[in-house]
């Protein structure tokens, strides 16, 4: 049997956390689901760093990422 490996939700808004699982949740979806609520404990997670240093399950399938996130984001102004 193949073992389902977790899908990632990084946001920090708790209605659109919310949302996305019920969302994910319609489609009846088997696989764990990690919510990470900024860029610092995604990279935590994905590094196994911090206080997920014990993980060793592989990274997850998908990462479904928030792009304007506190402490690290994707999206970085040019303005100096």
């Amino acid at each position: 049997m193949k073992t389902l490996r977790r899908i990632m939700l990084v946001e920090d808004n708790l209605k659109d956390i919310d949302q996305t699982l019920a969302a994910l949740g319609e489609h009846h979806l088997a696989n764990e689901i990690v919510v990470a609520r900024d860029g610092v404990e995604a990279l935590d997670y994905l590094y196994c760093r911090g206080k997920f240093s014990g993980r060793d399950d592989g990274l997850p399938v998908v990462v479904l990422l928030d792009i304007k996130m506190p402490k690290l984001g994707a999206w970085r102004s040019c303005d100096k």
